[in-house]
């Protein structure tokens, strides 16, 4: 385990401290969000916790599985108690960029039903100003040429990722802008494009940040 993994693996292990019995647990997509998945299956193992979970992937459903998580149905939902998950990247207004997984839409759903979201990091993910990490947007099938012309006006060349798609059958643009100045603008503009279903900035829906203690 390097240096960065091994930040991920403390702030999981911090967050998942915050879980009690009784709690709906939303989970996150990635490699961060994985130490999160495993750090609440062994206290489950080793302290007799009694949770439920929701996944935000089927990657993460399949995760939970092996850990032995009881794993719910969100679509039978409307809330969860805690959300935990990573971030690309997130500046001191706690505002983030999520979605290199390819999850934005369910994370973003699950983050937004959440009584408390905590997002978990290592320290290279905390950023004084977003855009350094393309900005992840999930576009429906039948409008990516649409979509394409439309974010070009924008100023920014899209990048579609290739031979993915998301768990919904999308496809997923990434969008080098480079800084962003005004994060709640550019929301409005790619909110505003018939076809996007859902971009990748979080601007409100995080209540707490854990970063990785440096390991040496």
């Amino acid at each position: 385990m390097d240096a960065r993994d091994r930040e991920k693996a403390d702030a999981a292990a911090r967050a998942v401290a915050e879980v009690r019995s009784g709690m709906l647990v939303g989970l996150g997509t990635g490699t961060t969000a994985a130490h999160v998945v495993r750090a609440l299956g062994a206290r489950v193992r080793d302290e007799g916790l009694r949770v439920r979970t929701v996944a935000t992937s089927l990657r993460t459903e399949r995760l939970a599985i092996e850990e032995g998580l009881d794993l719910l149905d969100f679509s039978a939902l409307a809330s969860v108690d805690i959300a935990i998950d990573g971030a690309d990247e997130i500046d001191p207004q706690r505002r983030a960029i999520k979605g290199g997984g390819g999850a934005l839409f369910r994370e973003k759903v699950v983050a937004a039903s959440a009584a408390r979201m905590i997002a978990v990091v290592d320290s290279s993910k905390l950023v004084e100003k977003l855009g350094r990490f393309p900005l992840p947007i999930e576009v429906v099938p039948f409008a990516t040429t649409f979509v394409r012309e439309r974010v070009r006006a924008l100023g920014v060349e899209p990048v579609l990722r290739p031979a993915f798609t998301t768990d919904q059958g999308n496809v997923v643009f990434d969008l080098p802008f480079g800084a962003i100045d005004d994060p709640p603008a550019l929301a409005e503009r790619l909110r505003a494009i018939p076809g996007v279903l859902e971009h990748g900035l979080f601007l409100d829906e995080i209540d707490e940040v854990i970063a990785g203690h440096e390991f040496s």
